[in-house]
């Protein structure tokens, strides 16, 4: 128990020191009066501050008016018996508490400017137990000033983030019921339609086993590769689910330009360090466009690709050596760049195109580290 104690004090700094001195203090100040009758009064209201002040803390809408109206009241009452002005410290983190933004401006100007006018007073009379104590009056006086606004902004801010934390919980919520939703969608494009089609010509096959035999084949024959495309189609859409390293998806790329009789040059840091799934899976789709794009319209002979990375971006770079971009001719529109582009744009990259003896093309976008477990 001591334990967990000395690790509230720790963790709370000296505020709860300064609160246990605010709390005695008024009662140094209501002994030093000579008047048994004054101490009496000093004695009350000061307990009445106390409990007034915890109903002030739980209650809502119009009562916070009148307990804070009894608050300043106390305040000021024993501001100018006492000499006591350490009452609006309280009063000012109170109102720094109230969420309503109209309540908090109200009370804030009505408790502003009955502390001063109570400050104003002990000097003109020239108190010499208030004057002795001024410097610590200048600070509460500030202190009214400024807590109540520090407080209620700090509060705001606590809320605009608990906001957002809660949309964020529930775009991740939206963004994985949708996910599922594309899934359920998929394997019923994919499987469905096949699966039935597989189930109708099993039955035809079945009845013309004895019928017509080699017809029966035939069905047989569609069954079969019917079962073989959709096998395939749910490798793919996985493989889509499960992402694409860039490390693989440059064997793919590879294996493209053998195919179209394209050289290919490769020169890259992988893998690379630190970086998500999802970032090299959208590089890894922008990779297979550009070559793709190299492929279809560049008319070239080599294609050379560079992946680098630096502590604050990741850079690919796609060159061939074939007829570039024509000009007038829009580049992104119908030659799968404008996917490109967007992808980029979506995780804050760009994509800058050059043509010059070819085509370049330079993707580019924030190394965005991966957080460690």
């Amino acid at each position: 128990m001591k334990k967990k104690s000395f690790a509230f004090l720790k963790s709370s700094g000296i505020s709860p020191y300064i609160w246990t001195i605010l709390t005695i203090l008024p009662f140094y100040f209501i002994f030093q009066s000579s008047s048994t009758i004054e101490i009496v009064v000093g004695l009350v209201l000061t307990i009445l501050f106390f409990i007034t002040y915890r109903f002030a803390f739980i209650s809502k809408r119009w009562p916070v008016y009148l307990w804070t109206g009894i608050l300043i009241g106390i305040s000021i009452t024993m501001t100018i018996l006492f000499h006591f002005i350490y009452f609006a410290f309280y009063i000012a983190y109170y109102n720094g508490n109230i969420k309503n933004r109209i309540a908090f401006l109200t009370l804030y100007i009505i408790h502003l400017v009955f502390t001063t006018i109570s400050i104003n007073y002990n000097i003109v009379i020239k108190d010499e137990l208030f004057i002795s104590q001024l410097p610590f009056v200048i600070i509460i006086w500030i202190s009214v000033i400024l807590l109540p606004f520090n407080l209620y902004n700090r509060k705001k801010q606590e809320q605009l983030e608990q906001q957002l934390e809660y949309a964020n919980d529930r775009i991740a919520n939206l963004v994985k019921q949708e996910e599922r939703q594309r899934i359920a969608r998929d394997l019923h494009d994919t499987l469905g339609q096949k699966l039935s089609l597989i189930g109708l010509k099993s039955d035809l096959a079945r009845k013309l086993v004895y019928k017509d035999p080699e017809q029966a084949r035939n069905e047989l024959k569609d069954v079969q590769q019917t079962a073989r495309t959709a096998l395939n189609e749910v490798r793919k859409m996985v493989s889509e689910m499960r992402g694409i390293r860039l490390k693989e998806e440059i064997v793919r790329v590879k294996q493209i330009l053998k195919a179209a009789q394209i050289d290919f040059a490769v020169e890259h840091d992988l893998p690379l360090t630190n970086v998500s799934l999802y970032l090299e899976n959208i590089l890894s789709m922008c990779l297979k466009e550009a070559v793709t794009n190299v492929v279809k319209h560049s008319q070239a002979s080599l294609c050379e690709i560079k992946i680098e990375q630096s502590m604050s971006e990741i850079t690919i770079i796609v060159k061939d050596n074939g007829i570039g971009i024509t000009e007038g001719h829009d580049i992104l529109n119908g030659s799968g760049l404008l996917g490109i582009k967007e992808r980029l744009e979506f995780v804050n990259g760009s994509l800058d195109i050059v043509s010059n003896n070819g085509s370049t093309i330079i993707m580019k976008l924030p190394s965005i580290i991966k957080p460690n477990a």
